[in-house]
């Protein structure tokens, strides 16, 4: 019995049955802190117990060194492209999915299952463009079944055209298919079969001609269409100035891995488009170079203007002969 009353009885059982409860609700918190930890290690010696009975030296370093590979290989191939930009988000959301798995959190659980299971069938509507462009850097390559030899000499001339058209005012857009077909986006143009020379070059976008207004198009080391409508790029923010031709090859590096060279009709300035980005005020030898580089040409191996490998730059012919050549 309490002689304390009612004051002294609270007094005295109050700290036993007030201390109960603090150690109570933290030995909660310490339980289920244990139970992670526990789970945790139990995965952990399965996993370990796994490896003891599947262990293969030469087969488990073949395995992941295919795999690091396959993850090297695909940061490569979104490299530049809009996945780059939801790549964090995904792993944020896969994230979240596996720790709301771990601790029991069903509604966000269900939330994220809901999310994540068409987002592979949404990803690929949303970046098709993105995907096909970057499957078709797996192969690179500039002209497929033309010897390196071929293709050095093919971009050679189109650099000399370049450089003429350049010097005479005259506009120029000189597309370069690579491994990303152009058939489907090209709207209109005059089929061709011909050789990539720097006189037939100049002489297709010579005012005088038909097809001046046009893009040439290089397929398969060869000049295939002359006259070609490409699709025009919808985006505003490119420089003042720009015009219809930089406009195309925009749109054409937008939707394709080709390579475009532009010059401006109206300064001369010459121009390498690729990935929908325009690298302007070129010389000669800075396109050359700007080629050889991106398109995997050896800069040594590309004749100089005489016809000697190098890449060191020499006077420009007589218009004159230019003339008689482009004629």
């Amino acid at each position: 019995m309490c002689r304390g009353g009612i004051r002294g009885c609270g007094r005295g059982a109050g700290p036993r049955g007030g201390g109960r409860a603090p150690r109570g609700g933290g030995g909660t918190r310490a339980a289920g802190s244990d139970v992670v930890i526990e789970w945790l290690w139990e995965l952990l010696q399965e996993f370990w117990v796994y490896l003891q009975d599947t262990y293969d030296p030469v087969r488990d370093t073949l395995d992941i060194g295919i795999v690091a590979f396959g993850i090297y290989w695909l940061l490569l191939l979104i490299r530049g492209t809009r996945a780059v930009q939801i790549l964090v988000g995904l792993v944020v959301l896969i994230g979240a999915l596996v720790a709301s798995r771990v601790f029991e959190l069903v509604t966000l659980q269900l939330i994220l299952d809901s999310l994540l299971a068409p987002g592979v069938i949404i990803l690929v509507v949303l970046f098709q463009h993105d995907i096909r462009r970057a499957l078709a850097r797996m192969g690179r390559g500039l002209f497929r079944g033309v010897s390196p030899e071929q293709e050095s000499q093919i971009v050679e001339e189109i650099v000399r055209a370049a450089q003429l058209l350049s010097k005479r005012r005259v506009g120029g857009l000189i597309v370069l298919e690579r491994d990303t077909g152009l058939d489907d986006q090209l709207e209109a143009g005059t089929p061709l079969d011909a050789a990539v020379a720097k006189g037939l070059l100049v002489s297709l976008f010579l005012p005088a001609s038909p097809l001046h207004d046009g893009a040439v198009v290089v397929q398969r080391g060869r000049i295939a269409m002359a006259g070609a409508i490409l699709p025009l790029t919808l985006r505003d923010d490119l420089p003042e100035g720009v015009g219809t031709r930089h406009r195309a090859a925009v749109g054409i590096t937008e939707e394709t891995d080709a390579v475009v060279v532009v010059v401006s009709e109206e300064t001369g300035s010459i121009s390498l488009v690729m990935g929908g980005e325009i690298t302007s005020g070129l010389d000669t030898p800075e396109l050359r170079g700007s080629l050889a580089e991106v398109l995997g040409s050896d800069r040594r191996d590309l004749p100089d203007e005489a016809g000697h490998p190098g890449g060191e730059e020499h006077a420009v012919p007589e218009e004159g002969a230019e003339a008689r050549s482009a004629s």
